[in-house]
């Protein structure tokens, strides 16, 4: 059973950083997508960042691109989003998800969710 545990949220100022985990455990993850997604009061769920396990090919969203990293520590078995230059924009409920094989930046693919961790971004 795939469990997604993420931490790292809290509250920072506007130009701020904050750097995000998703404790990942329950498989091997070999040949899964990661993702991070979030979700404004009010408004759906956005794609944030993606990556496959095993490395190589990274996707951002255009809204984070340059502002946000996604990587992943396959010893610690961890997912992680570093995010600097922070706007009150970011200000959301991050969640980590994941799937097997299949890098998306819509929500359908991914079968695994953690319970979310609260980011507010203040001006």
């Amino acid at each position: 059973q795939v469990q997604l545990v993420e931490s790292g949220g809290g509250l920072v100022q506007a130009g701020g950083s904050l750097r995000l985990a998703c404790a990942a455990s329950g498989g091997s993850f070999d040949n899964y997508a990661m993702a991070w997604f979030r979700q404004a009061p009010g408004k759906g769920r956005e794609f944030v960042a993606g990556i496959y396990w095993n490395g190589g090919t990274t996707i951002y969203a255009d809204s984070v691109k340059g502002r946000f990293t996604i990587s992943r520590d396959k010893a610690r078995s961890t997912l992680n989003l570093q995010m600097n230059a922070m706007k009150p924009e970011d200000t959301a409920v991050y969640y980590c998800a994941s799937n097997f094989g299949v890098l998306a930046r819509t929500t359908t693919p991914y079968d695994y969710w953690g319970q979310g961790t609260q980011v507010t971004v203040s001006s």
